[in-house]
């Protein structure tokens, strides 16, 4: 059997020098000796050309947050992923269209669809990605290295920020002085200019930019309403485009989205042009679609095909019309945008029984100053709700100070006349955003240690595990209604 002929020279495979011995073999072993560099080469030939996926192929099984119980594989296709990334595009399009120079910076879990959509739209367009250093607290660090230009965010990060500049403002003069600076800047956004050379801007924002890297040209806020008042301060202290958008796993991430230029807040924008929604009533709760309020049900490429071998709770998300029910209750506002109002999925009935939605109690509670997480719990033997809360390390010391308490963080959490100062912060927020008195907590735990992924109270995507909470603080709950009673 002849040697094969030595084959050309190929692109990135280096030939080995022949053996020495090679030349003492006998003939007839030499039918067996075969070039490597021929025997890749043929392989490189024979090869198939890859085939493209379909859009109805399988992309991604995310599993959902497991806030209520087990976490659900969402099975989500390649035709879902580009349908949500193309309709963010669509609506950014002619304002701030992705670059090849952009820089994103990556913190929240890759389990988040929200992170991984924004991700594929700045691959897509040949940008890059910086992970920060996995310790939120450094993140201020990951920003000044990686200068990034999109900065994709949850509402808590937003609060701490807000809570911060503030806390440095630390005398009366300083607070009136960054206020009436913003209100200026805000009046500027609400006619459609952004900008970070006013001389606002050189007075007193130029650092809160340069915190960020100094380059950040979009913000984008998903998973949980952020504050009105926090994302209109920041829209005009940062001098970017500050998006906030509204879905969940099951619909690829986003189903609305900031219309570019209407910079009002209290609202998550309008559809998403991958994707129709309706409202449908909700009795029990009083929601009906004559007054334009109801349940969010989402249809379109960008909805999920179903959990993963589970079929009962699939039926129990997709209707049979193909209607994502969201849980989430919505409202229309006159220019078309969504409001979320309220939650279907976590609601409870007190002891008199009025319907409560934790989770809207919450989003109101964390914009107190001292305020970085809380669990609001109630249940139908009971007639009032308590409340778990865990004070901001950074900004709780000096809190206290403007209340002539001092002490270290454990100490300040421990003292009883700032719990009561705490809960009076928070009840008269409860108060300014509209909540029923039977939606308000009569009494707090101070917690000195933060919810998270760690210790079991957080999901990988930052959402509170109410089970979990709800368990970690049994004695804590007993002894808030025992003495409140």
């Amino acid at each position: 059997m002849p040697l094969p002929p030595v084959p050309l020279p190929v692109p990135g495979l280096i030939p080995l020098p022949e053996c020495p011995s090679s030349l003492h073999l006998e003939r007839s072993c030499l039918s067996f000796i075969v070039n490597l560099c021929h025997l890749l080469w043929e392989a490189i030939l024979s090869m198939e050309a890859v085939m493209p996926p379909k859009p109805s192929d399988l992309s991604i099984v995310c599993f959902t947050s497991g806030t209520t119980g087990n976490p659900k594989g969402a099975m989500l296709t390649h035709g879902n992923v580009v349908a949500d990334f193309s309709g963010f595009l669509k609506v950014t399009e002619k304002v701030i269209f992705p670059r090849q120079d952009d820089v994103l910076v990556s913190f929240l879990p890759l389990a988040h669809m929200f992170e991984r959509v924004i991700q594929s739209v700045v691959y897509c367009h040949g940008g890059r990605v910086g992970f920060f250093q996995g310790d939120i607290r450094l993140l201020s660090d990951d920003m000044k290295a990686l200068c990034p230009t999109i900065f994709p965010v949850v509402p808590r990060l937003l609060n701490r920020m807000y809570d911060k500049i503030f806390s440095q403002a630390d005398t009366p003069l300083k607070r009136w002085l960054l206020e009436f600076a913003a209100k200026r800047k805000q009046a500027e956004v609400r006619s459609g200019i952004i900008r970070n050379d006013s001389i606002w801007d050189e007075l007193f924002f130029n650092k809160i930019q340069a915190s960020l890297g100094g380059c950040v040209r979009m913000i984008v806020t998903g998973a949980a309403p952020a504050s009105p008042t926090v994302l209109g301060f920041l829209r005009a202290a940062l001098g970017c485009q500050v998006y906030e958008g509204y879905g969940q796993t099951e619909c690829t991430a986003g189903c609305t989205f900031t219309t570019p230029g209407d910079w009002t807040s209290g609202h998550v924008g309008a559809p998403l042009p991958c994707n129709h929604i309706k409202l449908i009533d909700v009795e029990e709760l009083n929601y009906w679609t004559c007054k334009g309020e109801g349940e969010i049900c989402v249809r379109g490429p960008n909805v999920f095909k179903g959990y993963l071998k589970d079929p009962d709770k699939t039926k129990e998300a997709l209707d049979s019309d193909g209607w994502l029910h969201t849980g989430d209750i919505g409202k229309w506002l006159p220019a078309g945008t969504l409001k979320i109002i309220d939650r279907k999925k976590h609601i409870f009935k007190l002891a008199q029984g009025e319907y409560v939605a934790p989770e809207k109690i919450e989003n109101i509670y964390i914009r107190s100053e001292p305020v970085a997480q809380t669990y609001v719990h109630g249940d139908s033997l009971k007639a009032f709700l308590v409340g778990i809360v865990v004070p901001d390390p950074e900004v709780m010391p000096a809190w206290a100070q403007k209340r002539g308490i001092e002490g270290t963080y454990a100490e300040l959490c421990a003292n009883k006349e700032l719990k009561k100062a705490i809960l009076e912060d928070m009840v008269r927020l409860g108060k300014e955003s509209g909540l029923h008195s039977f939606e308000q907590v009569k009494a707090i735990h101070i917690h000195s240690d933060m919810f998270s992924v760690q210790n079991g109270l957080l999901t990988p995507t930052l959402k509170a595990k109410r089970p979990e909470l709800r368990e970690y603080f049994k004695k804590q709950i007993e002894e808030l209604y025992s003495t409140s009673m």
